[in-house]
């Protein structure tokens, strides 16, 4: 059988694009390609298409310099930065590996190293300019409401009763980036403001008591903090190029994290516990969710599973799940989750993601509903806050151009 005339071997594919055969391997583990055994099994060939497509923007990008940088999914720079490194599967905060990080430091700690200050600038932060009783109020109001519509709300509350003094010097842009932030987990988990460690201000409204799954949230924060030009971040990033406050800016990089293809597929993952665990045969539960879900280049999509970004598994899922097996209660689903997990990458080759380790967290410590997104969201608005910062210094207003595909 001769091969499809619209497919490519290694190497044409690699001429195609003007590129070495092995920037051509590179491009496919980075998810900017994909690739599909020939009929004997032992080459892979590359969709024709799509990799003149990639060629087509690649000449787009040189055409246009430095207006419109090689804007591509999964992978082409579009902004420069020095916050954070996602390469050959590890997560690097300012050159220092995440998750070593997130096994011995606090969310707090993070802050002071991608905000570029003391931890003890932090931790000695005046305490949120609002009044109390107004804070009580509002909480109260909106007491029965999600931690997200909480948030949303409670957000540009407070910043209407705060002085806008985010460009007012570097000091008062410490003093509003420590309001936010604290700001934020209040109205998350229904709270006053506190100087107090975030993972202990979660733990304490989660009522975990114990040291080592109190530990394991403070884990979950750090390894949230940051993850490059994630959607939710580079939104941050837009709105603060127009010169908005950081509370708006926050507030619009939340609203992009809730959607179910970020942070927000953590409800997603929690739902496919629940169906998963009233399966009477796990296998052919997964078999017929696999043929009715989303199928990307790679192959079957169940949420929770496979990262573009790291073709060998998430670390960040490898270190949360390793510390929930050391910690999770004597009588917990936490067998059920690893059985699921097992399962998936049994069936599919992929491995859980960030997302499917908080809502094992939630599900396993029995935390209240949403206490995934919760932990995410808490910890994203760090590397939010570290990426406004970034963007004020830069000044620059991002504006990227359209390539127009419809009627001339």
């Amino acid at each position: 059988m001769s091969p499809s005339p619209d497919s490519l071997t290694a190497t044409e594919a690699a001429a195609e694009l003007g590129i070495s055969v092995t920037t051509l391997y590179a491009y496919v583990s980075r998810g900017l390609l994909s690739s599909s055994p020939d009929a004997q099994g032992k080459h892979r060939r590359y969709d024709a298409r799509e990799v003149r497509r990639l060629a087509r923007r690649k000449e787009d990008g040189k055409r246009a310099g430095k207006v419109a940088q090689k804007v591509l999914d999964w992978g082409v720079p579009v902004l420069e930065s020095s916050i954070t490194l996602v390469a050959d599967g590890r997560l690097l905060y300012r050159g220092r590996d995440a998750m070593e990080l997130a096994r011995t430091e606090s969310l707090e700690d993070i802050a002071a190293l991608l905000w570029e200050c003391s931890a003890a600038r932090i931790a000695d932060a005046p305490p949120v300019p609002l009044g109390a009783a107004q804070w009580a109020a509002w909480l109260k109001l909106w007491g029965d409401s999600t931690p997200l519509d909480r948030a949303l709300v409670l957000l540009p509350a407070a910043a209407a009763q705060m002085p806008r003094v985010w460009a007012l010097g570097r000091d008062a842009q410490l003093d509003n980036a420590c309001a936010v932030m604290r700001l934020l987990a209040a109205a998350m988990i229904s709270a006053a403001p506190s100087n107090a460690p975030l993972h202990r201000q979660l733990a304490s409204a989660w009522q975990v008591r114990n040291r080592q799954q109190a530990a394991l949230l403070r884990a979950a924060l750090v390894a949230c903090a940051d993850h490059e030009l994630n959607a939710s971040t580079f939104t941050v990033r837009c709105i603060t190029s127009t010169g908005t406050h950081l509370f708006g800016a926050v507030a619009g990089g939340l609203a992009a994290l809730a959607g179910p293809r970020h942070g927000g597929e953590t409800m997603r993952i929690a739902a496919l516990f629940e169906e998963a665990s009233r399966a009477a045969d796990l296998d052919r539960y997964l078999a017929t969710r696999l043929s009715r879900d989303e199928h990307g280049a790679q192959g079957p999509v169940l949420s929770g599973f496979g990262h573009p970004l790291y073709p060998q598994g998430d670390p960040r899922a490898r270190l949360l799940l390793e510390l929930l097996r050391e910690c999770a209660p004597a009588r917990s689903p936490l067998g059920e989750v690893q059985a699921l997990a097992r399962a998936v990458r049994d069936t599919t080759g992929a491995e859980p993601t960030v997302d499917f380790a908080l809502a094992a967290i939630e599900r396993v410590l029995g935390l209240p509903v949403g206490a995934a997104f919760t932990l995410f969201a808490v910890g994203r608005v760090v590397g939010w806050i570290a990426h406004a910062m970034e963007q004020a210094r830069d000044g620059g207003l991002i504006r990227p151009r359209a390539r127009y595909v419809g009627e001339s």
